[in-house]
Parts: C-alpha cells; sequence; structure tokens
C-alpha cells in the first residue's frame, strides 16, 4: 500500500509534506506510511485517497503500482525472510537512484537460490504434503474440473470422434494430425518413459509393441497431447509436477469416456439401478482404472453420488486414494494416506482372497465407525506388482448399483489400532519376540513409514506365514 501511495504522489508531483497536510498528516506520518512501517486506518486511506484524487480502492489493491515496485518488494521480502537472515548477509537498502539493472541481478540471484533450496527439500516427506494438498483440493471440487471437460470436448470434436464409440486408431492419427504432430513407435524407447513429445520436430514417440494403436496406447498418447494442449512447462516443484500428472489424466480420461456421452449413459444406468464401472468401461473401451476414474469424476456432480477411490498393492499398502464421502482412510502425520496400510476388513483388501477363490468381481459393505460403505473392488495386474481398484460409497446410495446389496459384510474400527495393525492375541502370544522379519523398502516414494517396532512391516502377515510353516 506504502507504495501505491508515493506512486500516486509522484504521479501528481506532490511532496510528502503537500500530502500530509491535505490528507490531515504530518511529513513524517507520510513517510512511514509509504515506507511500510505504518499501516493506515480506514478512515486515513479515505482521507489520503481524497487528497490525491483517487478512489480508496485503488490504494487497497494488491498488485505493485509498476515493474520497479515489484522488484523493490522482493527484494525487501528476501531480505526478511528467515532462510536469508541466518546466512548473516547485511542488508541493503535500496533507493530510488538504484538501477533498475542491479535490481533484477540482486531478485534473480536471490529467486535462484529459492529454487536451488526448493529442489533439496524435495524430500519424500515434502511429496506427501504436497499430495494431501492435491487431495484436499480434489475434494473441494468433488473431483469435477469443468476447464477440463471443455478441453476435452474440443479434442474430441477436432479428432472427428463420434463421443457415443470408443476412440479408434483413426481418431487418434487424425487428433495427433489436427495438432500438427506425427505418431512414432520404436523399440529403444526410455525404460522409465511412456512416452516422449518432441515439439521441435513435431513427434510423439512411444513404445513399439504388437498393436502399437491399441486401447493400452490411447491414454498415453492422450496424456502426452494432454500436457501439451494445457501449456504444462517444467515444474518448479513437487505439487506442479502432481498437478500436471492429475491434469493430464483428467483430460485422458474426459476425451476417451466424454461428458455429453459419459452422463447420459451413467444416468439411464442410475435410473434402473445398475450403475456398474464394468459396463461403463466396456462401453468406451478403456481399462477399468480408468474407467473408475472417470465414474468418480462425474459421479458427485452429474450423478449426486459421493464416493471414493483407493488402488492398493498386494502387500497392502495403499498406493491412491480419494474421497469426498467420509469414508476414513489411514493418513499419516502430514495427512498422507499414500503408504499407509488399508484395513485388513476394507474390500480392497479382501478382494485378492477372492481372487484366489476364482470371483471375478468382489462387492462388499463394510461398517465403520463413520457409517457404513458399499464397495465394488477389481484387481489389475502391473509391471510393479498386483493391485486392487476399488470404488465405493455410502450404504443408502448402493441401491443406485449392479449388486447394490452384497452378502459379504464385515466391520472395520480402523483407525483404531486395535482392529487390525496388531497381531491377534494368540498369534502375538505364539511368536511374539521370535520373529525378526527384515523389512523390504517401500515402495512408494510418497510414503511414510508406519509405526511399529519394524517400520513397513505387517506383523501379522509375518506371524500367519510363521504358523503355516511345518515343525
Amino acid at each position: 500500500m506504502g507504495r501505491r501511495i508515493r506512486h500516486f504522489r509522484l504521479q501528481r508531483g506532490l511532496r510528502l509534506a503537500q500530502l500530509g497536510t491535505a490528507a490531515g498528516r504530518s511529513a513524517s506520518g507520510m513517510s512511514a506510511f509509504e515506507n511500510g512501517h505504518r499501516v493506515p486506518t480506514l478512515a486515513q486511506i479515505g482521507a489520503i485517497a481524497a487528497a490525491l484524487g483517487i478512489s480508496p480502492r485503488l490504494l487497497l489493491e494488491p498488485a505493485p503500482p509498476s515493474p520497479r515496485d515489484a522488484l523493490e518488494i522482493e527484494w525487501e521480502r528476501v531480505q526478511r525472510d528467515t532462510a536469508w537472515l541466518a546466512r548473516g548477509l547485511p542488508r541493503l537498502k535500496t533507493t530510488r537512484t538504484t538501477p533498475t539493472a542491479v535490481l533484477e541481478a540482486l531478485v534473480g540471484l536471490a529467486r535462484e537460490l529459492a529454487q536451488a533450496r526448493s529442489e533439496r527439500v524435495a524430500t519424500p516427506e515434502e511429496a506427501r504434503r504436497a499430495n494431501a494438498a492435491l487431495r484436499l483440493e480434489m475434494r473441494q471440487h468433488d473431483d469435477y474440473f469443468p476447464e477440463l471437460e471443455e478441453v476435452a470436448a474440443e479434442l474430441v470434436e477436432l479428432a472427428g470422434h463420434d463421443p457415443a464409440e470408443p476412440m479408434s486408431p483413426a481418431d487418434l492419427a487424425n487428433l495427433a494430425s489436427k495438432l500438427g504432430f506425427e505418431l512414432r513407435f520404436v523399440n529403444d524407447l526410455p525404460q522409465t518413459t511412456r512416452s516422449v513429445l518432441d515439439t521441435k520436430r513435431r513427434r510423439l514417440y512411444l513404445p513399439l509393441r504388437a498393436g502399437s494403436m491399441s486401447g493400452s496406447q490411447r491414454p498415453a498418447i492422450l496424456q502426452a497431447f494432454g500436457s501439451h494442449v494445457l501449456g504444462h512447462g517444467e515444474p518448479s516443484d513437487y505439487m506442479g509436477f502432481l498437478r500436471q500428472r492429475v491434469e493430464a489424466n483428467y483430460l485422458a480420461g474426459a476425451v476417451l469416456a466424454p461428458l455429453s456421452a459419459a452422463v447420459p449413459l451413467l444416468g439411464g444406468a442410475k435410473a434402473r439401478h445398475q450403475l456398474s464401472i464394468e459396463d461403463f468401461r466396456d462401453a468406451f473401451a478403456v481399462s477399468y482404472e480408468m474407467a473408475a476414474h472417470r465414474f468418480v469424476n462425474l459421479a458427485t456432480r452429474h450423478l449426486n453420488i459421493r464416493v471414493h477411490f483407493a488402488k492398493v498393492h498386494s502387500s497392502g499398502v495403499i498406493h491412491k486414494s480419494y474421497e469426498n464421502d467420509g469414508v476414513l482412510f489411514p493418513t499419516d502425520p502430514l495427512g498422507a494416506t499414500e503408504g499407509q496400510f488399508m484395513c485388513r476388513y476394507w474390500a480392497g483388501r479382501n478382494v485378492f482372497d477372492a481372487a484366489c477363490g476364482g470371483s471375478q468381481r468382489y462387492v462388499q459393505l463394510t461398517t465403520t465407525p463413520n457409517g457404513t460403505y458399499w464397495v465394488t473392488a477389481h484387481l489389475k495386474q502391473t509391471r510393479d506388482g498386483l493391485f486392487s481398484v476399488s470404488t465405493g460409497c455410502r450404504a443408502e446410495d448402493a441401491k443406485w448399483f449392479l449388486d447394490g446389496d452384497s452378502q459379504i459384510r464385515l466391520r472395520s474400527d480402523c483407525p483404531d489400532r486395535s482392529c487390525c495393525q496388531v497381531p491377534p492375541a494368540a498369534l502375538a502370544d505364539e511368536w511374539s519376540g521370535w520373529a525378526w522379519p527384515s523389512a523390504r523398502p517401500h515402495s512408494s516414494v510418497l510414503a511414510a513409514m508406519p509405526a511399529g517396532a519394524f517400520p513397513g512391516v505387517d506383523l501379522t502377515d509375518v506371524y500367519e506365514f510363521l504358523e503355516r510353516q511345518p515343525n
């Protein structure tokens, strides 16, 4: 505000004393306002604005009045930062005669130092903080983003794709051409990449596989083009990286299952009490996981159903989760669910045993301290192992789903540790003090090590393994 007062004072050719007299303040009082040593009251802001012949709103706007003022403000804030003060560096006061180029150099160096410091602290802890913050942001929007839906609709139209039909290889090739890119399938793509977009030669490189334009490649193609269309640049921090990934994934799903076709299909299924992730998957020829994600995008805003989603490794560790229906997933002290153990009595864990019995579809009702939830779960085999993908809602909304009632009814008292986070008493009595497992390095970079004598180890699994062994 002080900078804005000074900006308009100089613009009108007034000295401090002149402005002070007109506003009923002394020159020293006005100087204190301009230098940020004191903050004027609302009445004083009104008097100063009247003396300057402007609206008080112009003094209250947060933006610096000029690029030069922006540099001076940023340099002042840099020198007040605790990281700067901790270095014991002398304070460098700038004046109106300080060359702008000098200010730009000082501020530029400070930004580089801040960036380097940020990169050094991009630890798993910071990653978990970012992940928890992003999940909260998604929950606040019900995981539905109209601006991305609009971009997806434009891409569908650009491809000449019929929204009611699965996207074909011809549609993808047409979209690539309209965006000015060539699709190239190669056998030497870096193993750590899914695709490489070359914006200089306008090529999208993808791994050479049998049926390269098959369904398994469509998400990778659309995610790459999505990042390009959305103008993603190199992320400056982990939060930026996560947000870009979420946006690209969301856009790919919205192109493969367009809003204009997906909502009527789901609305009709709800009216018939026949909602099914499997049917939704088959209608658009996408993977079960993408169908589950897309269903979650649309469920709350278009079907009035609050939902949750989880992807869980066969070890029981959560890799992804989302909820806006009140379900209580386990979290670490930072609020992140990634790396935590899913409750043993939850569908996302029990589906692994059910699959061993030959079941292809698993549905369960689980009573928790926060209510009863209906959940449907499906298994997915990946290079990183076997995962469950589960989607659910509160029991009162289960009536809209196929198999909305389940004969499998369990109780979960998590996050109470006595529910399943400590071994049953009989097993503990038999094996406590005799077992010494070596923990496998945690599989999620976002994972906080769970508490316990052997961090990251599920002792119940260890004890049950020992119990099965012959004497």
